[in-house]
């Protein structure tokens, strides 16, 4: 179960057709941020020192080891989105980003941003480090080391997934749906929400 293959850069015409519940897979750049490298781009101003326009951004910061004058990744796993919500819209708006690779979710002003902007939120697997890890052919690059370990990082990865869409393009969002639907059968457990 790969999903439908996407490659970066990614293009919005790449992603309208997705909807919310498809599974996706990636290959090429996706660019790891954290915490740090978000409040560099977003809170202090500073561009980032890579074109950001067609990027995927991963929510993480990994565990690496320096080999020589590079980094080979030990485990890549990914962290929880719902804390860098409030970086998603300028990211989106200001820099082009096209995808957003996390877990966890993110809000409703995401979800909005994601529609306008026409990106997507895809969800991987949380605890599965180690699967996510095989999927990264090469680090890259690696920006900004002074943030370590929640530098910008360049990964090369190969059929990445499967990623579940979980916000589309659309403004559709598979957190909203279960949270809708856990509330209609709370009310019915309750008596009709009386």
């Amino acid at each position: 179960m790969a999903g439908i293959p996407l490659t970066t850069p990614l293009r919005e015409a790449d992603l309208r057709p997705l909807r919310a519940g498809d599974w996706v897979s990636l290959s090429g750049t996706v660019f790891g941020v954290r915490d740090a490298t978000l409040m560099r781009i977003c809170d202090r101003g500073v561009a980032p020192p890579v074109d950001l326009r067609g990027a995927v951004l991963l929510h993480t910061a990994p565990n690496v080891r320096r080999v020589g004058d590079r980094y080979e990744p030990i485990s890549v796993g990914t962290t929880t989105s719902t804390r860098m919500n409030r970086f998603t819209a300028p990211l989106l708006e200001r820099h082009g980003v096209r995808a957003v690779v996390g877990k966890g979710g993110l809000l409703e002003d995401s979800v909005e941003a994601m529609r306008a902007h026409g990106a997507v939120y895809l969800t991987i697997v949380g605890g599965a480090a180690a699967w996510e890890t095989q999927h990264v052919e090469a680090i890259e690059a690696v920006y900004w080391e002074d943030l370590m370990p929640e530098c910008l990082w360049q990964f090369r990865v190969r059929d990445l997934g499967p990623l579940l869409v979980s916000i589309d393009s659309h403004g559709e969002s598979l957190y909203a749906r279960v949270r809708d639907d856990a509330r209609r059968r709370l009310q019915g457990l309750l008596g009709g929400g009386a």
